[in-house]
This record gives C-alpha cells, structure tokens and sequence, in this order.
C-alpha cells in the first residue's frame, strides 16, 4: 500500500507541477508583476515547489537525511536529464547551439556551491548562527551577489511558446489551485518515502537523493523536453542550470526551518557521495559547455554525456 501511495502523489506532483509551471508564466506575462528578474524567481520557485514541500515535510517528520537528499539529488537528476537529452538529440549537438556565455555562470557558480556542501559534510562540525549553518549563510549572500552576472533576459521570450493562452484571472486561481495540490502530494511522498525507507530497510539518504529526487524532478524533464521538441535548446539548459541553484537555496530555507541545530552536520555521511556525483556531472557539463565545436562523429560528441548517465547509474547501484 505504501509503494501505491508514493507511486500516486509522484504522479500528482509531476502532472500538477506542470500546470504550476504554466501558470506561473502567464502571472509573469500578464501582470505588473512582468519582468525578466521577477518572472525568473516565479518560475524558478513554480518548477520547485515540489522539492520544497518534499523536504519540509521531511524536516517535520524529523527525517533530515531525506530533506537533504532530495535537494541534491534533484540536482544531480537534473543534470542527468540534460545528459540524456543530448544523447537522444546528438545529431542536434544542442551544446554547440546555445550562448555559453549566458550558462557556464550559473554552471559554475552551482559548483562553487557543491564545493561548500562537500566540505561542510566533510568537516565534523559546523559554526552556526541562530541554529543555521554559516555555509548556508555564505551560499545565500554568494547567489544574491552572483544574479547580476546571471541573464534572465531571453528565458522569458524563449518561454512564451511553451505556454498555453490563460487569462490572469484563471492564471492565479490556477496557480493557487496547483500549489495547494503540490504541497499536499510533495508532503505525501515525503511520508511515504519515509514509510517505504523503514518498511524496506532501504537507507533514508538513497530514497532521498534518488526516489524521492527523481519523482520531483520530472517537471524539469517535462519542461526540457517540451524546449527539445522546438529546438530551444539555451532555454533548456539555462532552466535547468538555474534550476539547480535555486534548489540550493531551498536547501538554506530547509536549514532555518531545521531546529536541531546546523542541518549538514544531522545527515549520514553517504550525502557526501551525492554532492561529490553532482560535482563531477556539473565538471563534465562545464566542459561541455566549454568545448569547441570540433567533433565529426555524433557519438563521439555525445561521449562525455554517456559518461555523465554512466557515473550516475554506477553511483546509483553503489550507494543502493
């Protein structure tokens, strides 16, 4: 019964988190609320709301280990997606086809944050003010300061073909409805995910970073695989490379909300592996990014990507 339930509100969450997502957009178009920085911030927290409600709930129920892991899993499954992509699409060669310029920013900036994650988990303690850690602190003023080097400005007209007509009116009732949907379903696979972890003697951490991070990020699959289907290839890997950063800050909010002290230094040590797997992927996306448009063979171009979906897969069967 228990697999049945978090099999049903992972459906929900996706099918409910895409309609989020719509929303969200027709709000950004359509009201005084338009504009490249506020439109960004509302998609962004549309398309994550799932992680959010999911690793609150975990906090709440006192399971930090599936918080944590959600967040960073996620990310890594985001970034697996990418990969997967562009091994469907290599004769596109989609990484030759967007501004660089405009996403090897967020794609390093996400990886000086894995940097701090990955030491943090490392070191034995952390230094907290008023129960959060003070790498949280440091990722939260680091990614205030590093929006200005971060475009938003093409994603919103790069978006509008994605998103059906909707009038404001039904837009906020739409969206409002969806959120509540989210939250309730995000909360009910953050409990059952915990009932499964027990039932089946699975670790807390893998159902977190893999089940649980998975089924909240197939909005993100969705929404990249709509881009693919019109060639908007910089939307998405910039929707998912933002993606990851904000995921990051969710992360901070989990750690505020968290009263038992700095949330890093409450999880297993297999945490680590995760932050370590999402380090390497983001290493291999840079260099992706970076390459130059040089490869004759399409498998051969689309080699580091089957490396990246062989680390994860390996990484997968290890910690399990």
């Amino acid at each position: 019964m228990i697999y049945f339930v978090f099999i049903l509100a992972a459906v929900v969450v996706v099918i409910s988190a895409v309609y989020l997502n719509q929303f969200g957009d027709v709000i950004s178009k359509k009201s005084s609320l338009s504009g490249a920085a506020v439109g960004t911030f509302l998609i962004a927290g549309a398309t994550s709301l799932p992680e959010l409600t999911t690793s609150l709930t975990a906090v709440y129920i006192d399971n930090p280990d599936i918080a944590v892991g959600n967040m960073l899993g996620s990310n890594v499954f985001n970034l697996l997606i990418l990969a997967s992509m562009d091994i469907i699409y290599r004769r596109q060669r989609l990484f030759q086809k967007v501004n660089n310029k405009e996403n090897i920013p967020s794609a390093s900036i996400g990886l000086v944050f894995l940097l701090i994650i990955i030491f943090s988990l490392w070191m034995p303690g952390s230094i907290e003010i008023f129960g959060v850690g003070i790498e949280m602190i440091v990722i939260v003023l680091l990614y205030i300061f590093s929006m200005k080097f971060i475009s938003g400005g093409e994603s919103e007209q790069e978006e509008e073909e994605l998103t059906k007509d909707y009038s404001l009116k039904a837009a906020v009732i739409g969206f409002i409805i969806a959120s509540v949907i989210v939250f309730i379903s995000g909360s009910a696979l953050s409990v059952s995910g915990d009932r499964m972890a027990e039932a089946s003697g699975l670790d807390a951490s893998f159902v977190g970073s893999f089940l649980i991070a998975a089924s909240t990020s197939l909005p993100e699959l969705v929404a990249v695989y709509a881009a693919f289907r019109l060639a908007n290839y910089n939307m998405a890997i910039g929707s998912i490379l933002g993606s990851n950063l904000f995921n990051i800050q969710l992360l901070a909010l989990t750690d505020l909300l968290y009263r038992e002290g700095a949330i890093l230094t409450s999880v297993q040590s297999s945490h680590i592996f995760i932050a370590c797997l999402g380090l390497v992927m983001t290493l291999i996306m840079i260099f992706l990014l970076i390459r130059p448009a040089s490869m004759r063979s399409h498998w051969r171009y689309a080699a580091p990507s089957l490396l990246m979906t062989l680390i994860y897969f390996v990484a997968s069967y290890v910690l399990f």
